[in-house]
């Protein structure tokens, strides 16, 4: 299963009432959980079946299935990693917290729990960015765009954080205790009984903002879907020529030849296909 199959079960399985979709069958109790939900279901097309049955299906789609503390969310078998994210107003940025960007996705991270570098044999995977603005329960927007497309690559933040980090080490009469953060300062105070904890709080402009000079929503629409693949990436799924005949099929499906702006240097373009797919109220 890939980024096409998911694109097509969505097509097919428009559910936009997420929450009472998801809350009718005992799966998600918000609005996050239900997207995180329906994600799982449009890349497995598991939609509609009993659990038991659901929980095989998935099981054969993907190799691992996160949560909040454990990115990525899901990597498909041997395939793409999954990040979702929910918004709830049409501009807002996506709050990654302490993790900054993908461009790609590595084993050897840190971020990366064990039970993720053990689900298969993998060094790095590409990341598919997932995001869905949920208002009143209901989707109202969704995207699908890669890591390579829309960030820049990992020595770019990596070079942010790591400098920051020297230099809050480099403060003397500091005692540090090693930390994933950007920092762990023990006895502060006289007493030596107060610590501080120095996290960085990472932020990304939503895909909507980021590829405003390719797509724009139809807000008088119920539901707009985009995504964004490059020229590479297309080229490489053997299952296109399903997506492009159900094209034919669908009026409010389309499939257009664009340019993007590479990541890590904006005067280049790069060749992509933009996906869009919208529904009435």
């Amino acid at each position: 299963m890939n980024i096409i199959d998911a694109i097509i079960n969505l097509v097919q399985n428009p559910v936009t009432q997420l929450v009472n979709y998801y809350e009718g069958k005992n799966r998600a109790n918000n609005a996050g959980d239900a997207l995180e939900e329906y994600i799982k279901d449009i890349f497995a097309n598991s939609f509609n079946m009993p659990e038991k049955e659901r929980i095989e299906r998935l099981n054969e789609v993907f190799s691992y299935l996160g949560n909040n503390s454990n990115p990525p969310d899901a990597m498909l078998k041997y395939g793409d990693a999954i990040e979702a994210k929910k918004i709830e107003s049409d501009n807002a940025a996506l709050a990654l917290n302490s993790s900054y960007p993908k461009h790609k996705i590595y084993a050897s991270s840190p971020m990366i729990s064990s039970a993720c570098k053990n689900a298969e044999t993998w060094e790095e995977k590409d990341i598919i960015y997932t995001v869905g603005v949920v208002k009143q329960n209901r989707l109202k927007h969704l995207c699908m765009v890669y890591g390579l497309d829309y960030c820049a690559s990992e020595e770019c933040y990596s070079r942010i954080k790591y400098t920051i980090k020297n230099g809050v080490e480099a403060i003397p009469d500091i005692e540090f205790t090693e930390s994933k953060e950007l920092g762990h300062v023990n006895r502060v105070d006289p007493l030596g009984i107060t610590y501080m904890r120095i996290r960085g709080m990472w932020g990304i402009d939503n895909p909507w903002k980021v590829f405003h000079y390719v797509y724009e929503r139809d807000m008088s629409k119920g539901f707009n879907f985009m995504c964004i693949v490059n020229e590479t990436k297309w080229n490489s799924f053997g299952n296109i020529q399903k997506l492009l005949d159900l094209e034919q099929t669908i009026p409010e499906l389309t499939i257009t030849d664009i340019r993007i702006k590479n990541p890590d240097n904006p005067a280049q373009l790069n060749d992509a296909k933009l996906i869009s797919f919208s529904k009435e109220n």
